[in-house]
């Protein structure tokens, strides 16, 4: 009973009442939307025999995805595009016809939602699925011993489940134009036409080296080199958001652009990355690292193209605090989000950053430490691998500080984390799961809350 007649006092007294059951109804909002997608696939399924479902990391699956499923379209076949993580086991049972696209992740691992499916569904050895003939498209880099890993696997697990191939299961290695046409000629086949929509990838655009210089003098470690860009013709810059990717193709390989994390935002003027020098144990240097910090002279030009990177943008995370967590290259992810935070005025900010040393390594420290003055960076933690104090890794400062991480989590912080795949982020996944326990991890990750951009 509320013992006033102010009405001011009654008006924020129902304010709080209202927010407070906002917060109350958050989570079985997002149960609630979490069974209706589920049910969505199942309904799909049902309706109509075709599934496109996708689990990619940077993009690459998601739009080969959506251009299978456009190709489908056109020939008069409804389908249902979705990521692995709304398939369960009540859809993969019912489904007359599912492709799949699967990236790989580094050493054959699978990407944050493909890992999920394989947990919930591919771990599970009572699935019958005689009913669902199936296509796989797998997704790779070559300079990994287990190329297409994830793929290769997942098409093992459907065939051991009873199910039919289509199909020979296709695998592309970075995105190679004659794998792509090849599972493009398949779908052709399988829905009588050829009449289907333009598959081209968007065109480079022209742009040029407008500045170099190497952040790690006297480093250990390999050479890193700050680069900016900018547009050949002077022009305005195209839009991107702050954890979106660029690809550069190198001159000596056009056909297989690297892609580099953006490390700055539109408002910078240019494009901003982080490249580490590359060398192989021949001595020789990565095709496009060593062309980028070595070999192209200042205002040489760059063929390049902007990815989105929907997985790792701020997205639904803008307002909220944020705990972004990398080592080395990977700074240049963060960098450009804490920008977009700076810019946006948002400052519950706290990093988290591995390198080896303190004398040489300390990207962007300057920046850093100014971000820490003006209240935008309240919290900044580093780790050293080869530091006065002896080693430690970012991992380490998680579990050190683990009662601040869970009144973060628990404030409704999200969590970026970018860098190298082994070591640091499996180290970091490993940490975040004891902190936090292995079910909220994965509520964190279905959510949005825990973004990946590593490799």
């Amino acid at each position: 009973m509320i013992l006033t007649n102010d009405p001011t006092r009654l008006v924020l007294t129902v304010a709080m009442l209202a927010a407070y059951g906002a917060v109350c109804l958050q989570p079985w909002l997002r149960a609630r939307r979490a069974r209706a997608d589920a049910k969505a696939a199942r309904a799909a399924a049902g309706d109509s025999p075709w599934l496109v479902a996708y689990a990619s990391q940077t993009g690459n699956a998601e739009l080969l995805a959506r251009q299978t499923s456009e190709t489908l379209r056109v020939a008069g076949i409804a389908n249902h595009l979705c990521e692995f993580d709304e398939i369960d086991a009540a859809t993969l049972q019912s489904a007359e016809r599912i492709l799949f696209l699967a990236s790989t992740y580094g050493e054959g691992d699978a990407p944050d939602a493909g890992a999920r499916f394989a947990q919930r569904l591919m771990a599970r050895s009572d699935l019958a699925l005689g009913q669902l003939h199936y296509a796989v498209l797998a997704l790779g880099d070559s300079a990994y011993s287990s190329f297409c890993g994830f793929g290769r696997t997942l098409d093992a697990w459907l065939a051991a489940r009873g199910a039919q191939p289509l199909f020979p299961r296709v695998e592309v290695d970075r995105s190679a134009p004659p794998a792509i046409a090849a599972w493009r000629q398949q779908l052709s086949h399988l829905a009588g036409t050829s009449d289907a929509p333009d598959w081209d990838a968007p065109a480079f655009d022209a742009w040029r080296l407008a500045e170099r210089r190497q952040l790690n003098p006297g480093s250990v470690g390999a050479p890193i080199y700050h680069i900016e860009l900018e547009p050949a013709d002077g022009g305005a810059l195209p839009h991107w958001q702050s954890g979106d990717l660029v690809q550069i193709a190198a001159p000596a390989d056009p056909e297989r652009p690297r892609e580099y994390s953006i490390a700055s935002i539109p408002a910078d003027g240019r494009v901003h990355l982080l490249v580490r020098l590359h060398r192989h144990g021949d001595g020789s240097h990565g095709l496009a690292s060593g062309w980028l910090t070595q070999q192209a002279r200042q205002g040489a030009p760059v063929r390049l193209r902007l990815r989105e990177h929907r997985r790792f943008r701020l997205e639904a995370n803008a307002e909220r605090p944020l705990i972004l967590i990398g080592n080395g290259s990977g700074i240049a992810g963060l960098r450009g989000h804490l920008k977009a935070r700076a810019a946006a005025g948002q400052a519950r900010n706290w990093l988290l950053f591995g390198e080896r040393d303190p004398g040489h390594d300390a990207f962007y420290h300057e920046e850093l430490e100014a971000w820490q003055r003006q209240g935008l960076l309240p919290r900044l933690d580093r780790a050293w691998s080869r530091g006065p104090d002896g080693k430690e890794y970012v991992q380490d400062l998680l579990l050190r500080h683990a009662e601040t991480v869970r009144s973060w989590i628990a404030d409704g912080a999200a969590l970026y984390v970018c860098g190298s795949l082994e070591g640091m982020a499996s180290g970091v996944d490993q940490a975040l799961t004891q902190i936090l326990g292995i079910d909220h991890i994965a509520e964190l990750s279905r959510s949005g809350r825990y973004r990946r951009d590593v490799y």
